[in-house]
């Protein structure tokens, strides 16, 4: 069978249950309800075909992000390194203002509009790329998207301010919800869980409900599985083997990986901003899966590295 509209094909399933042992089964055995939302192809979003992958540029406007704090701070910095994204493959770029490393401090709404707003206004005045604001706040996404953003990527899973989420569905623009375990400050401090995997799959379809319940249509709903948010180097593993999984809720996936400390950890490399090779091998893992959004640092060296693979392919 296809995997959701891409030139991805499966034969075969496997069953997760909680208690069960996983099973196979033959993909002509599905539900149907469960075979219709992974194989049917993607709706468009945010003017972009979801049926092939896209790249996602980070555009941190932040001090203190764990990689490259500093590097996009002001309108001029931002607008450059967009221009430059852009060209070099980039057809999302996603801007914050506030940093999520681990330990990161709280920022004040009002500090983060002015580090992201105006940014935003100014690529915007630049290029009809896709712009999605990285926050938890209502206030913020709203300044964002008044200024030309369209899509809100909040790391919290919309769980942080409940004013977010109804402001998405009145704007009618669509949305990302990652899985976090916990607060930016605290998240690493021995994150648990039953079923990694599982559970997050569970917060994810319980939110993508929550978000249609509120107007917001599925095929506009982006999930995340949320590598490094609350989970140690084994918890991002087992997520990574498991993407594919993700293509059960019916919605585009969108995946996070990039420069972060497990990669660092394996890949032997204790500077974050030299984990490009480390980063570019777990992004293929991923297409491989048909996830749809990377999202990356090294937006040229990724860029190249997929068509690579997709000509070997």
């Amino acid at each position: 069978m296809p995997l959701v509209g891409t030139d991805h094909w499966f034969t075969d399933v496997e069953v997760l249950e909680r208690g069960r042992a996983p099973a196979m089964i033959k993909a002509a055995e599905l539900p149907a309800d469960v075979a219709t939302r992974l194989i049917a192809p993607r709706a468009p979003l945010a003017g972009l075909d979801m049926n092939q992958p896209h790249i996602m540029g980070i555009l941190n406007t932040t001090p203190d992000s764990f990689s490259d704090g500093g590097v996009h701070a002001g309108a001029e910095a931002a607008v450059l390194g967009a221009q430059s994204m852009v060209a070099a493959g980039a057809t999302i770029l996603d801007v914050g203002g506030e940093s999520t490393r681990p330990g990161a401090a709280f920022v004040p709404a009002e500090e983060e509009v002015a580090r992201t707003a105006p940014v935003i206004a100014a690529i915007r005045a630049e290029t009809q790329t896709a712009i999605s604001i990285d926050t938890r706040k209502a206030t913020v996404a709203q300044a964002a998207v008044t200024a030309g953003a369209t899509i809100v990527n909040d790391v919290s899973g919309f769980t942080f301010d409940a004013e977010l989420a109804p402001l998405c569905a009145d704007l009618n623009v669509p949305v990302c919800v990652m899985h976090a375990q916990g607060d930016p400050a605290t998240m690493q401090n021995d994150p648990q869980y039953e079923d990694v995997v599982l559970d997050v799959y569970r917060f994810l379809d319980g939110q993508v409900t929550r978000l249609e319940a509120l107007g917001l249509d599925r095929s506009q709903i982006i999930v995340d599985p949320g590598i490094g948010f609350g989970k140690t180097q084994n918890h991002n593993l087992a997520l990574l083997k498991t993407l594919s999984m993700f293509h059960g809720l019916g919605c585009p996936i969108l995946l996070g990986a990039s420069r972060k400390r497990f990669i660092g950890t394996i890949g032997q490399e204790p500077q974050a901003d030299a984990r490009a090779p480390g980063s570019i091998a777990v992004a293929l893992a991923a297409a491989a899966q048909g996830v749809q959004i990377l999202r990356v640092h090294d937006v040229a060296e990724t860029a190249q590295a997929l068509r690579l693979w997709q000509a070997v392919r």
